[in-house]
């Protein structure tokens, strides 16, 4: 029985290095072709409407609500103290530092991350990738690299939208539904929130769009197993892309505020 654990615990181990190292030689192969020109300028336009365009009701009806939330919470634990006009600063701080760019990129997992493994998953199994390679096409340049200049541009975009729409949202909620005086509310949101908290997000937002690029297109790439195995892939990239986001997320929050931000 001993044995049987440790041959099995050897093979995962020696499995997920094997990934590992896949992914990393991804990573090149990804970062040479990016500089390589001719750009496909029509495919990158392409992508960037179908990922970012089309997501926009779902990215602002998404943090126009946890805008009302956090709003709402803010102003109900803050008048116990009298300090309800400050709740227009902590909308903005939450939104612009961190809501905005993890509930865009979340969103747009759900939405396109899925999409792009599903899509270049098919086309693995149905062995269509096989047929670009044969016809001396890289797959990488063809399928990913548009992808990624459109993730690059879409991500902060949105971010920047989302934050707009967030902060619409949490002044909704305190003004209108929780009677804060408006004026007051707004000022304190101007003195306290600088250009470093919108900036830090949409940094955030630009990692976010290569993470979830890179890790969705991967896992599309090497797709095995015909519908199940798409849909196993589909899963996976969703899981770890959701978890590699919040990941950078923490380590990124940690250098900006320890290096350029307010505690």
């Amino acid at each position: 029985m001993v044995m049987i654990f440790f041959d099995k615990l050897g093979r995962k181990i020696v499995s997920k290095l094997e990934s590992l190292g896949k992914f990393s030689l991804f990573l090149v192969e990804i970062v040479r072709w990016l500089f390589v020109p001719p750009f496909r300028f029509k495919e990158i336009f392409y992508y960037t409407e179908k990922i970012g365009v089309d997501s926009i009701a779902i990215v602002s009806l998404s943090t126009f609500t946890t805008g009302m939330i956090i709003g709402l919470q803010l102003v109900n634990i803050l008048r116990l103290l009298g300090a309800e006009i400050y709740a227009g600063a902590g909308v903005a701080f939450s939104m612009s530092r961190e809501l905005a760019p993890v509930i865009t990129a979340i969103v747009l997992i759900a939405k396109n991350g899925s999409g792009m493994t599903a899509e270049i998953g098919s086309m693995k199994v149905t062995e269509q990738i096989d047929a670009l390679e044969t016809m001396t096409v890289n797959p990488l340049r063809y399928l990913v690299v548009p992808r990624l200049f459109a993730s690059i541009l879409v991500f902060p975009a949105l971010t920047a939208l989302a934050n707009v729409v967030g902060i619409l949202g949490g002044y909704v909620a305190s003004v209108y539904i929780m009677q804060v005086n408006k004026v007051y509310y707004l000022k304190e949101m101007y003195f306290w929130v600088d250009p470093e908290d919108i900036w830090s997000g949409l940094i955030k937002a630009f990692v976010f769009g290569i993470i979830v690029t890179v890790i969705c297109c991967f896992n599309g790439l090497n797709t095995k197993g015909g519908a199940k195995g798409v849909g196993d892939a589909t899963t996976k990239a969703v899981v770890i892309s959701t978890i590699s986001i919040l990941i950078a997320d923490y380590f990124m929050t940690y250098l900006f505020i320890s290096i350029f931000l307010r505690v």
